[in-house]
């Protein structure tokens, strides 16, 4: 087997979440079984139990603070044809098993966790303590948001609704507040907060998207860990990034943190409320610091360079977390010393290291990550993958995907374009009214550089990426029809006004604040930054891979651009895959690779 297959099929783990009143319980993702899927750990006796075994795998998960349940997120029912599941859907409904297993034989089916709620797409979900409230966020096409609130065997309570798009931050310590972040404003990219009683009425509210020129946002990062304690953590932007602050909600104060650190920053608590673990990002990798609310110092937790994916503070002061670079694999480690939680089977192999690039571009210094075969010189095919998002960014982590290029002897390049996080708001904020359309500026500023540069072989440069990265792939072979040799777009943006027609609402809400309306509002802008608009004028051989349940980037407006691509007998490819938005099985995703890799080898000149 290949290196670049070996890192595919490798056991992963995710960082383990613990049970807050029972922290030797634990729950977390492996593909240990070559899907991923949910698993039990206790830690007093080291038994691990797979907990969900779904044709297509699972993902979300919550422990509730007793450690007696598991909540699991049940997809795949936005099918109309009875018992035909349309897995990765996102579309469902929370259901529950012991924390330790069913005795004797497992039931087919786990019981649904809320029995009155139909299904939805999930939009956030709180346990509270005892016989608390549980607090369930729900999203559907016709309703909107809404929230629910369960107590015990009676029916939900509907305490919040609302057009726009909003979910549950965050359940008080004693259950006694609700955190919701919402976008009521109608500005999707920035949301306003919002805390309510179980009853539904309105304790506060933090509004940062009103009063000033600019539109600001708000996140919730967690109430304090302590009954009666009214505090939560909050993150915002009105210094130009995101930091942590402490609001106390009884009182209105606002505690500013400022802490003095590049980039954007985020904490949450320890356990007994003292103290913050602080995870902060910058230029593409990240680090961790522990903030005293005591004496107002911030000392460093040492990691190595690289990037920390997740990080949670231990009762016992410890910290685990989970670390990884470009070169070497994630592994879940913790300050108290070794691995926390080694996956079985052999380890990924190791990749090269990635390389930073500033070039200037339109709109400010763009950053690059660039990896190449080692001891390679150039120029070589070189592969621009974009990343998804739009507000993401590529860091120095771990990565098969790119490392797979580089065992193929292809140089790999990411880009931070404008819309990427880590660089400040007015980077991430810059996207919007032309979408698509800046991206691809600082995409073809970083091209020029790599091409200059000697990196890069001209004739041999390939563009993909997946989901919006998919989307600028061919919105990119569209509008820069002599600079790409191949396309290679998974889960994209094809056809953008059919897209926002199909798409969930939380997406056509987003879509509203990037382009400023609607389709019918503003069609120019809807035309522009569309790939349809420019797929005659498509070159380079085109290859498409999509999922047919997909509510993210449906498959409908896929077919609408490739049977534009077949009407004039562009050369293409396309490969649509029974799940959602990205497969959580390794063979699939393996069997993806493949047909990408073979494509480009395929069209490539020499």
């Amino acid at each position: 087997m290949p290196d670049w297959e070996k890192r595919f099929r490798a056991p992963r783990v995710s960082l383990p979440n613990w049970a807050d009143d029972a922290p030797d319980r634990s729950l977390f993702v492996s593909n240990a079984t070559g899907k991923y899927e949910l698993y039990a750990w206790d830690r007093k006796t080291g038994e691990q139990r797979q907990v969900t075994d779904r044709p297509d795998g699972t993902t979300d998960g919550v422990l509730t603070p007793d450690g007696e349940s598991i909540w699991w997120f049940d997809d795949g029912h936005s099918s109309s044809v009875p018992d035909l599941p349309s897995y990765g859907d996102e579309f469902g409904i929370w259901r529950r098993q012991p924390f330790a297993g069913y005795p004797g034989t497992r039931p087919e089916v786990d019981e649904p966790a809320v029995p009155g709620l139909d299904a939805s797409y999930p939009a956030g979900l709180a346990i509270g303590r005892g016989d608390g409230p549980v607090v369930v966020g729900r999203s559907t096409d016709e309703g909107g948001s809404t929230i629910h609130v369960v107590r015990g065997d009676a029916a939900p309570v509907e305490v919040y609704r609302h057009r726009e798009s909003a979910g549950v931050g965050d359940l008080s310590h004693d259950g006694s507040l609700i955190a919701v972040e919402h976008t009521e404003h109608g500005d999707a990219m920035h949301s306003a907060l919002r805390v309510i009683r179980p009853d539904g009425t309105t304790v506060a509210e933090l509004d940062d998207t009103s009063g000033g020129t600019e539109e600001l946002g708000l996140e919730v990062l967690g109430f304090a860990p302590v009954d009666g304690d009214t505090r939560l953590l909050v993150g915002h932007q009105r210094r130009g990034r995101w930091e942590p602050m402490v609001w106390d909600v009884s009182s209105g104060e606002e505690r500013d943190l400022a802490l003095d650190l590049p980039g954007d920053v985020s904490a949450e608590w320890y356990p007994d409320g003292s103290a913050l673990l602080v995870v902060h990002s910058f230029e593409a990798r990240s680090d961790m610091w522990r903030y005293d609310f005591v004496s107002g110092s911030l000392e460093r937790i040492g990691t190595p360079r690289g990037s920390v994916s997740g990080a949670t503070a231990r009762p016992d002061g410890s910290v685990e977390y989970l670390w990884s670079s470009a070169a070497e694999p994630p592994v879940v480690r913790s300050t108290s010393g070794g691995v926390v939680l080694d996956p079985p089977g052999p380890a990924a192999p190791a990749s090269v290291p990635v390389e930073d690039v500033w070039v200037d571009g339109p709109g400010g210094r763009i950053h690059a990550l660039v990896q190449k075969p080692a001891g390679a010189t150039g120029p070589l095919p070189t592969v621009f993958d974009i990343h998804g998002g739009p507000t993401w960014h590529d860091s120095d982590a771990f990565a098969a995907g790119p490392a797979a290029w580089v065992d193929h002897g292809f140089a790999v390049v990411r880009v931070n374009y404008r819309g990427s996080t880590g660089y400040g708001r007015e980077w991430t904020d810059a996207l919007k009214r032309r979408v698509g359309l800046i991206e691809l500026e600082d995409i073809a500023a970083v091209r020029e550089w790599a091409v200059t540069s000697g990196l890069a072989d001209p004739d041999r440069l390939v563009l993909t990426g997946g989901s919006w990265g998919g989307y600028l792939t061919l919105l990119g072979l569209g509008t820069q029809p002599d600079a790409w040799a191949v396309g290679i777009a998974a889960v994209p943006v094809a056809d953008y006004v059919t897209a926002y027609h199909d798409e969930m609402e939380a997406l056509k809400a987003m879509d509203r604040t990037l382009l400023g309306g609607t389709p019918e509002e503003v069609p120019e802008r809807f035309a522009a930054s569309s790939p349809l608009t420019y797929v005659d004028a498509v070159k380079a051989p085109v290859y498409v891979s999509a999922g047919v349940n997909d509510p993210r980037c449906p498959i409908r407006q896929v077919e609408n651009y490739v049977d534009r691509l077949a009407a004039r007998d562009a050369v293409h490819e396309v490969y649509r895959y029974d799940a959602g938005h990205g497969s959580l099985v390794v063979d699939e995703r393996v069997k993806q690779v493949a047909l990408e890799l073979a494509f480009a080898q395929g069209h490539l000149p020499g």
